[in-house]
């Protein structure tokens, strides 16, 4: 499955991906005309700046989701097609158990339309072939949108070629 994952060393703080998330879940669709929306777009996305560290905060559709466990009504369930952790705004409640089992604090209350939100992963732009709305915005590459066993190799490579770099390293050739 993929999954948008975050490299924070490359994460400028720009919100490009907060602007393209609300824009891709607003109703017209046009960042001129989404600012004037009523209700004003969600926003599944934050940037959060902590400490020096820049991240990028959004629901990681975990493999064993306890939002999806804990919802009463079946509101928020996995997508079988995209395995995306997807919602329905008309069964939710309002009860919010789903925002408090989330360990990541990537679901929220909305308490003008009382339901809870959370990143759908761009849902439809991925079943239709596209990737998610932040990830086609972030001008710096920092959200990249892959599978953990593609993300892996990436990263061994990238190991070995700054290992292979280094004149005090020695690797062992097999």
């Amino acid at each position: 499955m993929k999954k948008v994952f975050i490299d924070p060393s490359r994460c400028t703080g720009c919100k490009s991906c907060e602007i393209a998330c609300a824009v891709e879940h607003s109703i017209s669709k046009d960042i001129y005309k989404a600012i004037f929306e009523e209700p004003t777009p969600p926003r599944f996305n934050t940037v959060l700046k902590f400490d020096g560290f820049i991240a990028s905060l959004r629901c990681t559709h975990c493999e064993d989701a306890p939002c999806v466990a804990i919802c009463p009504t079946s509101a928020i369930y996995r997508d079988p097609e995209t395995n995306l952790v997807v919602y329905n705004d008309s069964k939710c409640i309002g009860c919010w158990q789903c925002a408090m089992s989330c360990p990541f604090g990537a679901i929220y209350p909305d308490l003008t339309r009382k339901v809870s939100r959370k990143c759908d992963g761009c849902n439809e732009r991925v079943k239709s072939g596209r990737i998610p709305a932040c990830v086609e915005a972030c001008p710096t590459n920092a959200l990249i949108y892959t599978d953990v066993e593609t993300l892996e190799q990436f990263k061994r490579q990238s190991t070995i070629a700054s290992l292979s770099k280094s004149t005090k390293t020695y690797m062992e050739v097999v």
